[in-house]
């Protein structure tokens, strides 16, 4: 479970991809330990299994299930991602409660930059999923906790 703050990034340095899956390797600062392995991990609002750690690189593995429903199928290397580690018991949550479990992905259809805000108009790639989606309820986007400012028949909207 994840709270959807992001605070640490990292980058996309190896993608290995076979006809099932991909193995890829992030750098970051964000400090793990051997006993971290098998932890679950939010990378750009995808709950991945900690597979491997070795000199300042975590793996994970992605089945295609979860590149179907991601946005890791277009991601290259030297791509950046949204890092957060999952929740402690009794830590503050700033979000909304994330699982990690994603179903879909977005096109970004228009942004316009307003004083300190972006207006982000959005696109669900799978429709029968917007019967889901209400004003001021939670999304999260890339990991990121954004509250829906109004959903219409083909879109939503975010400021």
């Amino acid at each position: 479970m994840f709270n959807g703050i992001i605070y640490k990034t990292g980058k996309i340095v190896s993608l290995t991809k076979t006809s099932k899956s991909l193995l890829i390797g992030i750098e970051t600062n964000l400090k793990f330990k051997h006993q971290d392995l098998g932890s679950s991990i939010s990378c750009n609002g995808v709950c991945l299994t900690l597979t491997k750690i070795k000199k300042g690189i975590i793996y994970f593995y992605l089945s295609n299930e979860t590149l179907k429903r991601s946005n890791f199928i277009k991601l290259k290397q030297g791509h950046r991602v949204n890092l957060e580690k999952s929740l402690i018991y009794g830590q503050k949550i700033s979000g909304h409660f994330i699982q990690g479990h994603v179903d879909t992905t977005a096109k970004v259809k228009k942004i316009i930059f307003i004083d300190k805000s972006w207006y982000l108009k959005l696109e669900v790639k799978d429709k029968k999923l917007m019967k889901f989606l209400v004003s001021k309820g939670s999304i999260s986007i890339n990991g990121v906790s954004l509250t829906i400012s109004n959903v219409y028949k083909k879109y939503f909207t975010l400021n």
